[in-house]
């Protein structure tokens, strides 16, 4: 995989980071964000070998035990920062998870791992109640924010090139019942200026960090909003996404003693994706950021 061949190929970096191997999910880690219907479909879509979930989600034999790795994977990083074997934590995972809405698979997602994560979290340790979710991939993360949409303790957050796939994340999405005002998306129209985008993310930051605290924070880091992504018309760099880490951090460090996770989501360009990545890590691990 090119993202761990980036980060095992920099001498200067690997070895400082703590590798950690991912445990499968349970079920019910899985169920807490998707029906028990939702879970029985991709199961038997899987035990048939080979299958559609949805016109762009192709499953095989391997694909359940693949998702939940990933999700495993998520609720193993929280357990990381939180026992402070780690002051931060990335995930190279597949598949992704954003679009996984709580009843079905589709945009290459099967279960959604950041959400997943959320809820572990706040299941888990009983010093988390509020968590942020922060989602810079070029699409947006429709099924994050249906999980959490009636919900105040998760603070969702997306920043995403519109009208895009899957066609939501307008600005007026705000949230339902109890969870009006805790969903923000912020909408980017295509070939949109990497400085006027980077205003827009600290924008929103402030806008959010003035009115929710939260007790942990969660990343959706999807790379291909990256100019070279061939699914994108955003115009991000590798350091617009270090500026992007290093604010989500001094948010962090200000309101949750540095707790952060981050679950990579798109990033389709092999030839740009390692290298991305790895400025992304690199963001997260120093000290001085």
């Amino acid at each position: 995989m090119v993202v761990m061949d980036a980060l095992r190929g920099d001498a200067s970096l690997w070895p400082k980071l703590l590798e950690i191997e991912a445990p499968l999910a349970p079920r019910g880690d899985v169920q807490s964000c998707h029906t028990s219907q939702h879970y029985k479909m991709v199961e038997r879509a899987v035990s048939q070998g080979r299958g559609y979930l949805d016109v762009d989600t192709v499953v095989s034999l391997r694909s359940l035990d693949a998702a939940l790795y990933a999700a495993g994977g998520a609720c193993r990083a929280v357990d990381a920062v939180m026992k402070n074997e780690a002051d931060n934590a990335f995930l190279p995972l597949r598949p992704p998870g954003h679009h996984a809405t709580s009843e079905r698979a589709m945009g290459f997602c099967l279960f959604n791992n950041v959400a997943i994560a959320a809820r572990y979290a706040q299941r888990r340790y009983a010093e988390i109640e509020r968590v942020a979710v922060i989602d810079w991939d070029v699409h947006h993360g429709n099924g994050t924010q249906g999980i959490f949409y009636d919900d105040p303790t998760v603070f969702f957050f997306s920043m995403h090139q519109y009208p895009w796939y899957p066609g939501t994340g307008a600005r007026g999405e705000t949230g339902v019942a109890r969870g009006r005002g805790f969903t923000l998306n912020v909408p980017v129209r295509a070939m949109t200026v990497r400085r006027e985008q980077r205003r827009m993310f600290s924008a929103a930051l402030g806008e959010i960090g003035a009115r929710f605290k939260p007790d942990f924070i969660i990343i959706s880091a999807g790379f291909d909003s990256h100019e070279a992504d061939p699914l994108g018309q955003l115009r991000l760099e590798d350091e617009d996404f270090v500026e992007m880490t290093r604010a989500v951090k001094e948010w962090a460090r200000e309101a949750c003693g540095g707790r952060i996770v981050s679950a990579l989501e798109g990033g389709y360009n092999l030839e740009t994706l390692g290298e991305t990545v790895k400025a992304h890590v690199a963001a997260l691990h120093r000290d001085d950021v």
